[in-house]
């Protein structure tokens, strides 16, 4: 049976939500709130949701909020998911892109996954690195920043174990390659792959980017759809702001910029150009 949830403590919630992570629940996302919530309010003793609200603001060290936003985000994701992107990336950006680089003597490519879950898009870009570099992928700097608001997904993208329906789009020689195959039957990305990428818990809605340098690829996808208009505005601004001139920026196939934008040009679908 469902807890209650009244309409000032729902008002409560959903700001505190809104301002803290910029996602946007709207009345019919009422329910969905109280079914995944009501179990964190039982197991830590609130009588109330105002009580959990009043906690989650005296909670110094944050925890309290982590898993508030792990429970109301949806973080379903799999290997070679919208996989026209990938082939993009290794057709069309990866030789522009190291073409670009060498002739300014530069072998230093930054690429972003914001919003990265648990790390499959990560691991996803690393292996078409290597494959696309080959032999002389040591030669670059590469590596990925990967980025999640939720500390329980980037755990498991840390671990890079995954169980068989999350790796079945995979190539077979991909699968091979860059996984072992574990005795329970899941798949481990192997330690070489795993060490080059970088996960680190990041608030998108943080007013200053910490990023001393651009990134020449910034993969967002399916993160802005919990936003309304103006945080997602916003947010392609920082975006723009941290893309690298003649850098490639990469939205879910469910989003886009808008034809009112002028910061990025269309290239595909839900893959942009900086002007």
């Amino acid at each position: 049976m469902l807890m209650s949830i009244s309409d000032e403590e729902f008002g409560l919630l959903r700001s505190l939500i809104y301002q803290r992570f910029g996602i946007n629940l709207t009345d019919q996302k009422r329910s969905l709130l109280v079914g995944r919530l009501q179990k964190i309010l039982r197991q830590s003793g609130h009588a109330s949701f105002k009580s959990y609200y009043e906690a989650l603001l005296e909670d110094k060290t944050e925890q309290a909020l982590s898993l508030l936003v792990d429970r109301i985000s949806t973080n379903h994701t799999y290997f070679f998911r919208e996989k026209s992107h990938f082939e993009f990336f290794s057709d069309t950006v990866l030789p522009q892109l190291a073409t670009a680089l060498e002739q300014r003597g530069s072998r230093d490519i930054r690429i972003w996954c914001a919003g990265c879950s648990s790390g499959e898009e990560a691991y996803m870009l690393l292996m078409l690195l290597r494959e696309f570099f080959g032999n002389r992928y040591c030669q670059w700097d590469g590596g990925i920043l990967a980025t999640d608001i939720s500390s329980r997904v980037l755990d498991i993208a840390r671990r890079g174990i995954y169980p068989r329906d999350r790796v079945k789009m995979l190539p077979e020689s991909l699968l091979r390659k860059y996984f072992r195959s574990l005795s329970d039957g899941q798949y481990e990305v192997v330690p070489e792959l795993r060490q080059e990428a970088t996960f680190r818990r990041f608030n998108l809605m943080n007013d200053v980017f910490p990023f001393k340098k651009p990134f020449h690829v910034i993969f967002c996808r399916n993160v802005m759809i919990y936003f309304d208009d103006p945080t997602r505005k916003a947010l392609v601004q920082k975006f723009h702001r941290h893309t690298a001139e003649g850098g490639y920026f990469f939205l879910g196939h469910s989003e886009t910029l808008g034809r009112g934008q002028n910061l990025f040009r269309y290239l595909a679908p839900a893959v942009y150009h900086k002007q």
